[in-house]
């Protein structure tokens, strides 16, 4: 019987930080703009975009918990500008490096498949008849909102979103690769002919389905360092889990992956697959010095997986009412070194300049005195700095029972 090498927790904290680029001190490897920040979202993957600015958005956060000098202006140029990255989904809306595009091909094949197999089954919707129009608008007055076209069309009157048919169509052009987002104006998509957007070489370029299912696991593995089948999957959200689960077992029988055996906080063993030489050298402990996250960091993007490895339970409580909520509507992770130490509810009070703490959960066992106080307010003067507030207070209590 073969025996599975067997990953203790902490080797695969590490690692599992080191490919998010969590393993690193955040001002010390790079500027955090141009080239150094491509870079960054290139080992990452992409970079998940979100509306909510309670205090800096989530893309702008992520960005900064690995680059302490990064600034939102950056990630613009960079996408606006230099065309280095492009919009679209991965498990949600997301700024990709562009030489990634050609394999989104086949996700724009597979849903306008699936949208024209709905259609025949449940009949044409409303706003299919505005697609061809929409089109013709944007080819003839360029880059525009939702906003700009079908304001005195009826409202579908149903979904979150209330959106008119030329929005629906809009979207539906951008979901099958007609349309690109070029910039955005606010956190509004400002859309154009994907021709106008995606640079020749990339646009021109058709890799073959079973080329980008190949590519689409292997890289998943690269930035998570350890997976099974359905975590390959769910990294981009391009492939199906079984297609995941057939190019493992094919990568298996050639030698491209091994079986593992990891630890996860608990002690509970969960086999994974890794690349042969992932753990050929001991990955470097990360750095001592607190973070502010996301709820939305690609770290904590795969809440199971962080709550197996980290034994930190975090759920976001945007949609649950207030007065059910554990937490806050909002509430930052704390990462110190290896740890999920925490959690903070805070907001960016932009008519008094200040950023305002009005709660902190630590986790058991964590205790916010000496060192760690100190950490806790580094942290957040560069958070702080992030949302452009010059001040920092505290609610009174906000050191909540862990």
């Amino acid at each position: 019987m073969t025996v599975l090498p067997q990953i203790p927790n902490a080797t695969a904290r590490a690692l599992f930080l080191q490919r998010h680029g969590l393993g690193a001190a955040p001002a010390g490897p790079g500027p955090g703009r141009g080239a150094d920040l491509l870079g960054v979202i290139d080992a990452l993957g992409f970079v998940q975009i979100d509306s909510i600015d309670t205090v800096a958005r989530a893309h702008h956060m992520i960005l900064h918990a690995r680059r302490t000098a990064y600034r939102p202006s950056a990630l613009h140029r960079l996408h606006d500008h230099d065309r280095a990255l492009f919009e679209h989904w991965t498990h949600d809306a997301s700024m990709i490096p562009m030489r990634f595009y050609p394999h989104w091909r086949l996700r724009f094949r597979r849903y306008a498949a699936l949208r024209a197999a709905r259609w025949a089954e449940r009949g044409r919707p409303a706003f299919a008849d505005h697609i061809d129009a929409v089109l013709a608008h944007v080819a003839r007055h360029g880059p525009c909102r939702s906003a700009d076209i079908g304001m005195d069309e009826a409202r579908s009157g149903t979904g979150w979103w209330d959106w008119h048919p030329s929005k629906a169509a809009m979207e539906h052009l951008w979901q099958t690769g007609r349309l690109a987002v070029t910039r955005r104006d606010g956190f509004q998509k400002v859309y154009d002919l994907t021709e106008n957007v995606i640079p020749p070489a990339h646009l021109q370029a058709r890799p073959d389905p079973a080329d980008t299912i190949e590519w689409a696991c292997r890289a998943a593995l690269d930035r998570l360092g350890f997976a099974t089948p359905g975590e390959l999957a769910a990294f981009w959200d391009l492939v199906t889990p079984a297609e995941a689960r057939v190019w493992s077992d094919a990568a298996l029988e050639r030698g491209a992956v091994v079986p593992a055996e990891v630890a996860g906080a608990d002690g509970r063993r969960r086999r994974v697959l890794t690349h042969p030489d992932t753990w050929t050298q001991a990955p470097s402990a990360a750095p001592g010095r607190m973070r502010v996250l996301s709820p939305f960091d690609p770290a904590l993007r795969d809440r199971k997986r962080a709550e197996w490895l980290f034994g930190f339970h975090y759920r976001i409580e945007v949609f649950v009412p207030e007065a059910r909520r554990r937490y806050g509507y909002y509430v930052f992770p704390l990462l110190e070194g290896d740890r999920l130490i925490g959690r903070v509810d805070m907001k960016a009070d932009r008519s008094r300049d200040r950023l305002h703490l009005r709660a902190l959960w630590p986790e058991p066992d964590v205790v916010f005195a000496g060192g760690r106080r100190a950490r806790l307010d580094a942290a957040l003067v560069r958070t702080a700095r992030l949302a452009g507030m010059s001040n920092i207070d505290f609610a009174e209590g906000w050191l909540r029972a862990g």
